[in-house]
């Protein structure tokens, strides 16, 4: 009689609920304990290449705090596909204007880049204030290190 090991499906997970309150988080330190419970590693039954994570709900994305002189050396680069097309903004620029895609952008960096990463950064909901309608949810507070 040979022993099978226990391989979790997702259908079988139970969807769990976390808040990040952001005001005065370092923003890297703060995503990468993010991409853990989106990727599910906090779980004791953690399976490589199985969506076991949890939804993360990130309140007051705009006040988040980074170390020396990232505002301004920082860059965030898109290309709109023409010629001349590269366009540039600071930290700062961002956080002034889209402080949620800052977050997005620095948990996806952390997230593996294919199907299942996509999947995963879907559970990602930020916010700009700290208003947010997933109460009946019911979110538990995430405990930063």
């Amino acid at each position: 009689m040979t022993q099978k090991s226990y391989y979790p499906k997702a259908a079988e997970r139970d969807d769990q609920w976390f808040i990040v309150d952001a005001a005065g988080k370092n923003l890297g330190r703060m995503a990468s304990e993010i991409a853990k419970v989106l990727i599910g590693k906090h779980r004791p039954e953690f399976t490589p290449g199985v969506d076991l994570g949890d939804h993360v709900v990130v309140t007051n994305c705009g006040q988040i705090t980074v170390t020396g002189a990232k505002l301004d050396d920082k860059m965030y680069y898109r290309h709109s596909g023409y010629p001349g097309g590269l366009k540039e903004r600071t930290l700062r620029q961002m956080l002034d204007t889209y402080p949620d895609r800052v977050i997005r952008q620095a948990v996806w960096g952390m997230l593996p880049h294919n199907k299942m990463g996509r999947k995963l950064l879907k559970k990602l909901k930020i916010y700009k204030g700290s208003e947010h309608p997933h109460g009946p949810q019911q979110p538990k507070q995430l405990v930063l290190d």
